[in-house]
């Protein structure tokens, strides 16, 4: 499918996904674009969508950006997960090491330059995997951030080139939980101690009432994305 078909697509389909459930958006991501992949941080909000995608499509892939900086709780979530749904999430790893990029571009460099740590630990990498698909699916929603206030069902990635589906996009965080309570979901235990938006281990704190929820990311620093969506 050519760019030009895939704009069409998606026009044609908007509207009509705006008000699907996240089940049949995935369905038909999945049976349209069988060359797809799904982008799992281990959030909330992805292990909602892990759950969904082993009962609908369980041989699509699965990566994770391992940016060597995340908690241990993470990574102990993606292996209960993995146990759970008897599946192996494609690693994504930066090309360099946390030592390289000490040596290169100085210790601690999520404090000097937080973007340009981002950079060579997320964005490239997930440049690199995302090369070898079509289509990709998130777990963003709407009111997660204003920059991801607009985001549709379906739309065209014009960062990275391909079809982007984010099937809980008008979801709130209670419909999310709710997902997780009413199917027992694995999900990382680091949202129970105040961390409703996790990421990396440096650029991560807990959040006091009251606080945003996305207050804990890069805390005291302008940034609010790390580059991977638009």
């Amino acid at each position: 499918m050519n760019l030009f078909e895939k704009e069409t697509l998606i026009k044609q389909k908007v509207d009509e996904l705006e008000n699907a459930t996240p089940e049949d958006i995935i369905r038909y991501a999945v049976e349209t674009f069988p060359n797809i992949t799904f982008a799992c941080s281990f959030g909330a909000e992805d292990v909602v969508l892990v759950d969904m995608l082993q009962k609908i499509s369980p041989k699509t892939d699965i990566f994770y950006l391992d940016t060597d900086f995340h908690f241990k709780e993470t990574y102990e979530t993606k292996a209960r997960l993995e146990q759970h749904y008897n599946l192996k999430f494609v690693e994504v790893k930066p090309h360099i090491t946390p030592e390289e990029q000490a040596a290169e571009h100085g210790e601690e460099l999520w404090k000097s330059d937080a973007n340009r740590c981002c950079e060579i630990r997320k964005v490239q990498p997930l440049t690199q995997i995302l090369s070898n698909y079509e289509a990709w699916i998130t777990g963003i929603r709407r009111d997660q951030a204003p920059t991801r206030a607009n985001a549709k069902k379906i739309e065209y990635d014009t960062k990275f080139g391909l079809v982007k589906f984010n099937p809980i996009a008008s979801w709130t965080n209670e419909d999310v939980w709710n997902y997780i309570r009413e199917h027992h979901v694995i999900y990382n235990p680091l949202h129970d101690n105040n961390y409703p938006s996790i990421g990396c281990e440096h650029c991560t704190r807990q959040i006091m009432p009251g606080e945003d929820p996305r207050a804990g990311r890069w805390s005291g620093n302008e940034k609010t994305e790390c580059g991977l969506h638009k």
